[in-house]
């Protein structure tokens, strides 16, 4: 049995430009930094990044470049993908993608808006898609797993009226 499945949980490295291809179908590149901190034997903390290409295709995408900016925390999950390709020079190039299946957008900073700690543009209507993260009447800071939907366009066709925002 073969398996091809990777998810990552990190921060959006730019705003992500959303593409149509000439036959109509939306697409979005994004690049996701994750970090790993861990202790040395000598007990120094020491961190890497690393840092992925997400390919997010069709309804997702529009989605994605509505939403997501510089910054936002987001969950992908979908399937490695090598491309190659010969670059202007001859040479010889490979890249290892993800191609998103699904994402999730992460919860919203407590100033509402784009800036450090990431989450939706300004003008992304409000219960877009997580809690703000200062919902005083839960006594809790940090959002409910129930309050953040999941975005699975594989299953079914999706009706705006299905669509929570």
């Amino acid at each position: 049995m073969d398996f091809n499945k990777a998810i990552i949980v990190g921060r959006v490295t730019a705003d992500p430009q959303l593409r149509t291809t000439p036959g109509g179908q939306s697409v979005v590149t994004i690049g996701v930094a994750t970090n790993r901190t861990w202790t040395d034997k000598a007990g120094a903390k020491q961190e890497e990044t690393e840092f992925h290409n997400v390919v997010i295709w069709g309804r997702q995408a529009e989605i994605a470049g509505q939403y997501l900016v510089k910054g936002a925390t987001v969950l992908v999950e979908g399937r490695l993908q090598t491309r190659s390709w010969t670059d202007k020079q001859g040479q010889q190039r490979r890249t290892t993608e993800i191609m998103c299946e699904r994402f999730q957008l992460g919860p919203r900073p407590a100033g509402g808006g784009g800036g450090q700690g990431g989450g939706f543009r300004a003008g992304a209507p409000s219960g877009a898609a997580a809690s703000s993260g200062n919902d005083t009447s839960r006594g809790t800071d940090a959002p409910s797993l129930d309050d953040i939907p999941v975005i699975n366009l594989e299953d079914e066709e999706i009706k705006p009226e299905d669509i929570p925002f």
